[in-house]
């Protein structure tokens, strides 16, 4: 019996299987990359549900069988984020050889705990977080390591910062009185479920309101007056680099200033707009990257990497590795050189794939001026839907965009009395009513994807350039597809 499946395992690794692969993914890139066919599913999660109900199979079937199942079943429902018209999520359309270099990651299967178990992603991961490292305005001494995203990336580097101010909390808890953490009104949810997780409490978590969508510095510095006051010990201000609502970026020159004037540590999520610093245009607030003890970036954001690709740094090594200091024998071998390599030492994870070999192979592929070109088309196609906004007098910019980001609202006729100073309560709820139905009304058709968000209390509409194949064509023919939605709503 054994024998039969042996045959089937060395039948399954060669080239015309592999083929049938190579040929599922690039049928998906000619499909979807030139604005064929519906950019998400029709369909209800009830609905989906239904056709993956059956019992678990007792007997394999041949590989062509089940691919014929994973295009008819699988991908016509996924969403289509080649799709030039997709403009949802930050989720990215991925370089094509990100995504072949998964299969060659899936094929060495490497661990990158310790070395003796991925010795060469394990170097190469080494180099790239010295490369990230200095283009954040890093030196020698800082570390860090591939994450599963932001939220993990951020985690960890509030566990380095609560290590700092609370070094036996491993051992000992947190006590009676943990620290604060002090962060902007339009921090990823992330960093107040960090918060929770490390048993700080949300409620030692404070939030300083923003001006323009930005941290308010006023504001901040007057709450690290008032806790310096009350003897309350900061863990950490988080601020942001591209924040999820409208990829603006926090004053970082200015509050890492504060924050080195009082020994504070700062942490930077950065997870969208760390990328920026491969650009020939960076936002000045970058600059003051270099004030900060960690931060988080995701390449599967703006380096338009497949998921999972995130990182972690912190200026000094150490950090990381006080954070996670343990005892594990059987994993970690004595000796001082080989724990420095060893990156299980600085990370949460264990079984961690290589998911560093993509990164490597796309900068090698690009270089870092290559993928800043790319991030420079994806911010200048924001620009381009926002100057077409401007153009039309149904919708309205909310911010110039400093990203790839923006957010707007359609108007009507009630939107248009309100923008003259004409409008009544009533008029104001029916244009927010109005961009509230608006997104899955228009989503549902399948011509286009978006998002939606709430600004100053009031419901917008959002998108997020991630696909290097959408231009000036497409966006307008998104503000022309939800205009005529938006009047079939108006009208019923």
């Amino acid at each position: 019996m054994i024998d039969d499946i042996l045959a089937e395992l060395e039948a399954d690794t060669s080239l015309e299987v592999g083929k049938q692969f190579a040929a599922v993914t690039a049928r998906y890139f000619e499909k979807t990359r030139g604005g064929a066919g519906q950019v998400s599913t029709p369909h209800t999660p009830e609905q989906l549900a239904q056709r993956f109900s059956e019992e678990l199979p007792r007997q394999g079937l041949p590989v062509g069988e089940i691919i014929d199942r994973l295009e008819r079943e699988v991908l016509a429902d996924a969403n289509k984020y080649y799709h030039p018209m997709y403009m949802g999520h930050q989720t990215s359309a991925p370089l094509p050889v990100g995504i072949w270099m998964e299969s060659v990651i899936g094929a060495l299967n490497q661990s990158l705990a310790v070395w003796e178990m991925s010795p060469t992603a394990t170097m190469i991961e080494h180099q790239i977080v010295g490369w990230l490292a200095t283009l954040a305005g890093y030196g020698a001494g800082a570390g860090g390591t591939l994450t599963s995203g932001g939220t993990e990336a951020n985690f960890t580097a509030m566990l380095a910062a609560r290590n700092s101010v609370l070094p036996n909390a491993w051992e000992e808890g947190l006590g009676a009185d943990p620290p604060v953490v002090v962060y902007g009104e339009h921090a990823h949810y992330a960093v107040t479920r960090a918060i929770g997780q490390l048993g700080i409490g949300r409620r030692r978590g404070i939030s300083i309101p923003s001006r323009d969508y930005r941290i308010n510095v006023d504001l901040l510095v007057g709450v690290l007056d008032r806790l310096r006051e009350e003897g309350k010990r900061i863990m950490a201000v988080v601020a942001t680099a591209g924040t999820t609502a409208t990829g603006a970026f926090d004053d970082l020159e200015a509050i890492g200033s504060i924050c080195d004037e009082r020994g504070i540590w700062l942490h930077v999520d950065a997870a969208h707009g760390a990328s920026a610093l491969l650009s020939s245009r960076p936002p000045r607030a970058l600059s003051g990257l270099r004030h900060s003890r960690s931060l988080a970036w995701d390449p599967h954001k703006m380096m338009l990497l497949p998921l999972a690709t995130g990182m972690v740094l912190t200026r000094e090594e150490g950090d990381l590795e006080r954070a996670f200091a343990q005892q594990a024998p059987y994993l970690f071998h004595a000796g001082k050189s080989t724990r420095i390599i060893d990156q299980g030492i600085r990370s949460f994870q264990c079984s961690r794939r290589a998911d560093v070999l993509k990164l490597w192979f796309v900068i090698q592929r690009f270089g870092s001026e290559g993928l800043g070109r790319l991030y420079d088309h994806l911010c200048n196609t924001a620009q381009l839907l926002h100057d077409a906004i401007d153009e039309r007098d149904d919708f309205e910019n909310l911010h110039q965009p400093e990203s790839n980001i923006l957010c707007f609202r359609y108007l009507g006729a009630a939107g248009k009395r309100e923008a003259g100073s004409g409008a009544n309560d009533r008029d104001r709820q029916r244009v927010d009513d109005l961009n509230r139905e608006l997104r899955p009304r228009y989503n549902r058709e399948g011509t286009g994807w978006i998002t939606a968000t709430v600004l100053d209390g009031r419901p917008v509409l959002r998108v997020t350039m991630m696909n290097p194949r959408t231009g000036e064509a497409h966006v307008r023919a998104l503000l022309d597809g939800l205009a005529a939605k938006a009047k079939e709503i108006e009208s019923s």
